[in-house]
Parts: C-alpha cells; sequence; structure tokens
C-alpha cells in the first residue's frame, strides 16, 4: 500500500484549545501543551529528514555523473588529453561504443592484477614469479618490469602508480652492475621505456636515465665494421659475443637499436647515439642483396653476413621492422627515405617467402637456409601483418593494396594459431603440411604480445571491428589459462594448460598496452604523433632534415647511406 504523507497543518489542528472545551480538567490543558510542543518537534524533524533524504540523493547523482566524467577522461589518458575524439578522416567527433569502454576497462584492471602483484612481491626486481611469489633478477637487477611498465601506467591514467614506478628511478635505477647484458634487450627495454616516459610526461629524469644506460652501452660498437657486439658488461665494458653463436653477431639484435639512438641524440642534441646506429646501417648495405633478406649472423669484424637463416621470426624479425620505423619516426623526410628504400627491398624478399596451407589456404611466412625452405613460422613473426599494414600507405595504390590484403591474410593466420589449441593460446612456432593446415610445434606460450600488436594496427588502419572481436578473444584466453592470484603466468604447454612460473615484463609493456589500445579511440597514441618501438614504446615522430638530423648536430655528422640493398626468442621458466 502506497504511503500518504500528511500535511503539517492538518495535524497541527490538535494544538488548538477549543478542541479541548468539553475537558476542562487542568491535566487536559497540560496535554495540549504536550501535544502541541511534541508535534512541532515531530513534524520539523520528519520534515528535516526528508531535506536529508533528498540531499543524499542529489550527492548520489552527483557522485555518479562525476565518476562518468572521470572514466571519460581516463578513457584518453593524460597522453590524449589536448586532443578532441574523432574518426578516423579527422573530421568529426565521434562517440565512445560502450563495448569498447567496458573491453578497455577489463584490460585496465588486468594491468591493474599484474602491476599490484609485481609491486607485492618483486618491486624494483626485473621480473615476478607468480607461483613461487618472488622477484628475479634476469636482466641484471635494471628494474626491467617497472622501466617496461612507465608508459603503459602512464597511458591508461594509473597516476599513482606512475608516480611511485618515477621515484623509484629517480632513487634505485641504478646501472653500475658487474652484469653482461644484451644490448639489444637493454636498449629496447630501458633505453626505449626511459624515453617514452620521457616524450609523454615530459619529465627530464627519465632522458638522463636514458643517457647514462646508452653512454654504457656505447663500446659495444667499437668493432671494425661498426655491427656492434651484443653482450656489454654494464660496469666495466668490454663488449663480446655469446659463444653459441660462434663469435658472430645476431641481424635483429645488431639493427634494432636505430629508433632508440636516433631519437636520443634528437632529444639531447648529442649526435654520437645516432651516428653509432647508422654506422650499422651503413656497413649493412654495403652487401644489401637484392631481395633485401639478410641471414641472422654477421661478422662483426668485416661487417659481412654468414651461412645462416633467414628469418621474420626469432634473430631476424625487428632489424626488418626498424627500417620502417626510422622512417616514420623522421617523418618520412628524405633524410629518411634510404631507410624506406631498403624496406621496400626487403617486402619484395618477404613475398618469396609466402606459402599457402592446404586445405584452408592460410598464409605463412616460410624461413630460408640457402635455397632450402622450411615450412616453419614462429609466433614473433606475427608482428609482420602490422608492420605491413603500417607501411602499406607508403606504397601506389595497387601496391598499397596488395601488401595490406597480404597483412589481413596473415593476421588470420596468426589469429589460428591461438584458435587451434585448446585453450587458445599460441605456441612459440608452428609447422605446415600438405593437407593438415597447421600444427603446434613449440608448444609453450609466455604472453607474447606479437598477434595482438598486428590486431592493433589493422584496427587503427582500416577500422574493421573484426580485429577488436579477436583480440578480445586473445585477452578472454589470457585471463582463463594464466591469471592467477599473484599475477599472470605464461603456460609450459598450450594442449595441457600447464602453467609456468614467470610474468614476462613486456606483458604488461606491450600485450596490455596493445590491448588497451586496441579499445581506445585512434586519438589515444596517435599514429600520426607516435611511432612504437620493438617493445611498444610510443617515441614521439620529429622531422629529420639533411641539414639537421640530431638536434644541435651539423649534416656532415650524419653517415650517407649508400643503397643496393626483432626481438630474439626467448623462454624462461
Amino acid at each position: 500500500m502506497a504511503r500518504v504523507r500528511s500535511s503539517s497543518s492538518s495535524r497541527l489542528r490538535y494544538c488548538n484549545p477549543a478542541y479541548y472545551l468539553k475537558r476542562p480538567q487542568r491535566l487536559a490543558l497540560l496535554l495540549i501543551a504536550f501535544v502541541c510542543v511534541t508535534l512541532v518537534v515531530w513534524d520539523r524533524q520528519t520534515l528535516l529528514k526528508e531535506h536529508e533524504e533528498e540531499v543524499a540523493k542529489l550527492n548520489e547523482q552527483l557522485s555518479h555523473l562525476k565518476s562518468l566524467v572521470e572514466d571519460s577522461q581516463n578513457v584518453q589518458g593524460d597522453a590524449a588529453k589536448k586532443n578532441t575524439l574523432k574518426d578516423r578522416d579527422g573530421e568529426k567527433e565521434v562517440g565512445l561504443d560502450p563495448i569498447d569502454i567496458q573491453r578497455r576497462e577489463k584490460v585496465k584492471e588486468a594491468m591493474i592484477h599484474a602491476w599490484s602483484s609485481y609491486e607485492k612481491y618483486a618491486w624494483g626486481q626485473d621480473e615476478l614469479q607468480p607461483q613461487s611469489k618472488n622477484g628475479v633478477n634476469s636482466f641484471g637487477g635494471l628494474g626491467a618490469t617497472l622501466v617496461d611498465s612507465l608508459d603503459t601506467l602512464y597511458i591508461m591514467g594509473l597516476h599513482e602508480q606512475f608516480q611511485k614506478a618515477r621515484e623509484w628511478v629517480a632513487t634505485s635505477l641504478d646501472f653500475d652492475k658487474d652484469y653482461e647484458a644484451s644490448v639489444f634487450e637493454t636498449t629496447i627495454r630501458v633505453v626505449g621505456g626511459l624515453l617514452s616516459a620521457y616524450d609523454l610526461s615530459e619529465d627530464k629524469l627519465f632522458l638522463d636515465k636514458a643517457r647514462e644506460i646508452a653512454d654504457r652501452l656505447l663500446p659495444a660498437w667499437d668493432t671494425p665494421s661498426g655491427i656492434p657486439y651484443n653482450i656489454i658488461n654494464l660496469a666495466h665494458g668490454k663488449p663480446h659475443n655469446p659463444s653459441w653463436t660462434g663469435g658472430e653477431s645476431i641481424l635483429a639484435d645488431s639493427g634494432t637499436e636505430q629508433v632508440e639512438f636516433i631519437a636520443l641524440s634528437q632529444r639531447t642534441g648529442d649526435p654520437k647515439y645516432q651516428q653509432r646506429a647508422e654506422n650499422v646501417i651503413v656497413a649493412l648495405n654495403k652487401t644489401f642483396p637484392d631481395d633485401g633478406l639478410l641471414p641472422i649472423y654477421i661478422d662483426p669484424e668485416r661487417g659481412r653476413s654468414g651461412y645462416s637463416t633467414i628469418t621474420f621470426g626469432a634473430m631476424g624479425d625487428s632489424f626488418y621492422e626498424y627500417l620502417l620505423k626510422v622512417w616514420i619516426l623522421g617523418n618520412k623526410t628524405s633524410a629518411v627515405k634510404p631507410y624506406r628504400d631498403m624496406w621496400e627491398k626487403s617486402m619484395k624478399g618477404l613475398l618469396s617467402l609466402i606459402r599457402r596451407t592446404t586445405p584452408s589456404s592460410f598464409a605463412y611466412l616460410c624461413e630460408k637456409n640457402g635455397n632450402t625452405m622450411t615450412n616453419k613460422m614462429d609466433e614473433l613473426a606475427c608482428f609482420a601483418p602490422g608492420m605491413l599494414a603500417l607501411g602499406s600507405s607508403g606504397y601506389g595504390p595497387d601496391e598499397s593494396k596488395q601488401f595490406l590484403s597480404l597483412a589481413e591474410e596473415l593476421a588470420w593466420t596468426c589469429y589460428n594459431f591461438y584458435q587451434s589449441t585448446p585453450t587458445k593460446l599460441s605456441g612459440e612456432n608452428y609447422f605446415f603440411h600438405d593437407g593438415q593446415d597447421l600444427s603446434v610445434g613449440t608448444s609453450w606460450n609466455i604472453l607474447r604480445p606479437e598477434t595482438i600488436e598486428s590486431l592493433f594496427y589493422l584496427w587503427r588502419l582500416t577500422g574493421n571491428k573484426t580485429y577488436q572481436e579477436w583480440g578480445w578473444n586473445i585477452f578472454q584466453a589470457f585471463e582463463k589459462n594464466s591469471r592467477i592470484e599473484s599475477g599472470y603466468v605464461g603456460l609450459k604447454d598450450v594442449n595441457t594448460g600447464d602453467k609456468d612460473n614467470m610474468m614476462q615484463s613486456f606483458f604488461l609493456a606491450e600485450t596490455l598496452k596493445y590491448l588497451y589500445l586496441l579499445f581506445s579511440p585512434s586519438s589515444v597514441i596517435s599514429l600520426d604523433e607516435w611511432v612504437f618501438n620493438t617493445e611498444a614504446h610510443p617515441i614521439k615522430i620529429m622531422a629529420r632534415h639533411d641539414a639537421d638530423t640530431s638536434g644541435k648536430a651539423n649534416g656532415n655528422d650524419r653517415p650517407k647511406i649508400r643503397l643496393r640493398g626483432r626481438k630474439e626468442g626467448r623462454s624462461r621458466d
């Protein structure tokens, strides 16, 4: 039954003395006074309570509206706070898809879970071992996960976590380590992570730290050819190559420092970083083949490639990626056109490695050794669809369409790497046999980002929401199989779901960042303003010109490229 609210005037009729004329007793008069006072007080309390309830409702509504506004601001993050949300053509404002908002928040929550687990069990150490709940210094104690995560925290609007990490960098990040460091890994994770944090926040602390670690890496380039050694002791120098390469340098390890070192020269005005990195390209161009494909081993003394595998997977991948990205980093000016020309040569070579399966006609990238083709493709090579999509716009209309179409075909194959296993997570590599399409080879999954990276680029460049759906399916598979109470782990076997004990730093730096951006507006880290290094650290695009290529450096400081012609696989338990 509905409750009827009485008016105050109807209740106060009992205060009229005429009402009690038939009851002249003093007690009645006293009762009149008592009733009057009681009713007046009760009435005021009732009205006050009703007023307070209305105020509470209004406050609740205000709080809800404030929350909605904050959520909308967090969608863009500080990285895009000056931008208006626009469609891909930049012509009109668009609303945010509620499903995208919901999914992006789920990814953000995953980042908070991963980060808080690292913070609780492995703070300041390189990586978290979630099952044993302890940290491990797999990169010499440089705080790899923390530095790798700086830009992800910033982009997601996790300000408190970012500031705490910034304080650790300021007070505890020490590079004077008696540690044999990978020049490549240290560059893409630490130099790249610090540069990205600087470009996003404009906090000079990060630039100073990036320069400090880069200075410790520079002696690795002191070779007769300019091709760097791949290992260096951070405290004592003394560069060398790993014994298992027979003294050779690795293609990806030697050709994946240009984005970071050129950017460092641009921001500091010191040309030495750019010079060392570009000397590598000068050396490689002296014998660059017509198909633009280089074997994975290079002699650092003579600068010549040895007889070894050609691959877009482990130890070859990011060399080709950086040919394109240095061109983008330099804002596609004439000063960096030689990189684009080299990349286009390599893409002709890539076309020669494309094969298709039966019966489903999945496109894949072969590996090559001499004249022998191997029908094997690493998950690491699944960066290639995104690279092809990103570079396709630099071609004329016909070739652009060809390479974008190939990118979409390869992305479909990479997505099926995930869909083909019981856990819906990809193995490390796949083999292809007539009549059988694809089968998993090495069956571990270490939370790699490459397929999601390509889905991100394809979504940004085509607007096809199918790529968002594929990315969401992969994210859900990670949530189901890799999330535990104390972080995220890889799988020892994607067929059984047996878990390992490592949360790779690139899971926070790359996998979750690309997933977050996959469900964010294109104005958040716009591809017109930023280029991602191979560890997904966004670096601000700055135009290069022949007369001024590195801040205070003049044109004579830049090595001239005479045209003739990714990251390595790792697994740890």
